[in-house]
């Protein structure tokens, strides 16, 4: 038995030569410069910070470069998958305008391009085509080995304190006979399909990673799997394979791959294909005491998606911040550039930090106050009930009531050169608004403790007094101050500063007590125009309350 006649006895069910799929997956037709990368996730539906960083920084390289991103669905491992996984991790990223041109897309996981099927276990047939191919050419063979022998090797490498794997002297089904492997099937012992390494340990290779320059490593000597004994490709096997069919010219992934490009650039070079280039990018770290660690989706809320969901930070908020991780010179751009959306910025691989990015949910904050500050009243009402809708059903229904008062709310302080930043999230929402809406005013109040109760009173019922809504801001501000004339405070900060015992306070605590009676609070948006919003009746019920 021959090479092919024993590749023809291991795959009897593979109709096509490799040729047949070269022919149906051309090169693409692109722009010269044009990037293609991809997303390839396991279907657990589970969606990890960091795999929307990857899938943030793959997206805006291949649209940046006129490119195509596309999403492939690694499915390889069934017990990781679970059901509607794949839908899920479309419908997350899509929340993040993450957005794929091509790829297992569609309703239900349905391809839509023209290089699918985009999801591995349905691509089967072609891995076998390929694998049959190089067993033809005697690069690749059936090993027999059982799980336990393979263990039995494990423990006595690790005995004597050398590598672990299927290389050398342990690679016994390497250099098994045809005539072997023939009476090894004819009794029907099951095998899978290593490929088999020309490489040698102690010689080094060096690669040129995009992020990293020049990575040196030890050349790949261990006979990888290839097909399982299911007739399930390996995830490097199929990786490869998907990556020169699908034409993907650049391989953006967690540094955590980094170990196994050894593995990759000799299996292209088996397959006579020229590998994509590789960016590895550092793991988003967290601080714990001295030590920094990688997010676990076991130890931290923060390390899933559906947290910031559940929190609710604007999508636009979340991109900003893994774009200033990526990239460094994101934040000056944003200076530069306040208005302009973040798909202008240009992000580069070459600027990518090699050393892991520590996650710092107080800079996300940050970032998120910036973007809302800059959202429109209305446009920060559409975004509050979508997620209140889902998180809050009591705020929803409150501010759906009158859409026309809620955005006169969220449009206090909007449109000037400082806009409002005191909410990051839209679960900061119901506390900031609490005021407006008594059935969630909590009727606490944060009183000034340099004010006595005499005084406090004799403010506000001053303020009742002489209050008229239809006053404009400096008639208004002109009657605060004659009330600090009356009863003993400083009108004028520069008087109060020369002489400070000769007043009870100044301008600003007189202010500072309407505003608690008002909101209860010592902090509050412009309390001019929490007033115009609440309208008279409010206003008086409200103060008058104290």
């Amino acid at each position: 038995m021959d090479n092919k006649e024993l590749a023809a006895r291991l795959f009897p069910d593979v109709e096509h030569e490799p040729q047949y799929y070269l022919d149906m997956y051309p090169e693409r037709n692109l722009p010269e410069g044009a990037i293609v990368t991809r997303f390839a996730p396991s279907p657990t539906g589970f969606v990890h910070i960091g795999g929307l960083y990857a899938s943030l920084v793959a997206e805006r390289i291949a649209h940046q470069s006129g490119g195509v991103f596309f999403l492939r669905i690694e499915d390889t491992d069934q017990k990781r998958t679970v059901e509607n996984g794949v839908q899920s991790i479309i419908d997350v990223l899509k929340d993040f305008d993450v957005n794929f041109d091509e790829g297992a897309i569609g309703e239900n996981g349905a391809d839509v391009g023209n290089y699918g099927p985009y999801t591995q276990t349905k691509r089967a047939e072609i891995y076998r085509t390929f694998a049959k191919k190089l067993v033809e050419e005697g690069k690749a063979y059936p090993c027999f080995c059982s799980a336990e022998k393979l263990d039995m090797d494990r423990k006595r490498q690790e005995a004597v304190k050398i590598r672990t794997g299927y290389y050398g002297d342990f690679a016994t089904c390497r250099n098994l006979s045809n005539d072997e492997i023939e009476a090894k099937l004819n009794a029907g012992e099951k095998f899978v399909i290593r490929m088999r390494s020309m490489g040698v340990n102690n010689k080094k290779i060096v690669h040129k990673d995009l992020i990293r320059g020049k990575v040196e490593f030890p050349e790949n000597d261990i006979d990888q799997v290839i097909i399982k004994s299911d007739g399930i490709p390996t995830y490097h096997f199929a990786h490869v394979i998907d990556d020169h069919l699908m034409h993907t010219t650049y391989v953006t992934r967690g540094d955590e791959w980094l170990s196994s490009v050894p593995v990759h650039l000799q299996m292209f070079r088996t397959m006579g294909w020229e590998p994509p280039k590789y960016a590895h990018f550092s793991t988003i770290m967290k601080k714990e005491g001295e030590t920094k660690r990688k997010l676990s989706k076991r130890k931290d809320s923060e390390a899933a998606v559906t947290y910031y969901f559940e929190e609710g930070y604007p999508n636009i908020s979340v991109n900003e911040y893994l774009l200033n991780i990526a990239n460094s010179t994101f934040e000056p751009w944003r200076r530069s550039n306040p208005t302009i959306p973040y798909t202008e910025f240009n992000v580069k691989l070459g600027d990518m930090s090699a050393s892991g990015s520590l996650f710092d949910l107080i800079k996300l904050t940050d970032i998120s106050k910036d973007v809302i500050s800059k959202m429109s009243g209305e446009e920060v009402y559409d975004r509050v009930i979508v997620w209140a809708e889902k998180f809050d059903k009591q705020l929803y229904d409150l501010l759906t009531a009158n859409k026309e008062y809620a955005v006169k709310i969220f449009s206090i302080e909007k449109g000037g050169k400082k806009p409002r930043k005191d909410i990051a999230k839209w679960s900061d929402v119901r506390d900031q608004v609490s005021y407006f809406y008594p059935e969630i005013f909590d009727n606490k109040y944060e009183w000034p403790e340099n004010i006595s109760e005499e005084d406090r009173k004799a403010i506000i019922d001053e303020y009742l007094a002489t209050y008229d809504y239809n006053d404009d801001k400096q008639a208004w501000f002109d009657k605060i101050k004659a009330i600090c004339d009356k009863l003993g405070f400083a009108s004028n900060n520069k008087d109060y500063k020369e002489n400070p015992e000769k007043y009870k306070g100044n301008v600003s605590d007189v202010s500072n007590v309407i505003r608690v009676a008002l909101t209860g609070r010592q902090m509050s948006p412009d309390m001019y125009e929490i007033m115009q919003v609440m309208g008279d009746n409010m206003t008086r019920e409200r103060i008058g309350k104290r």
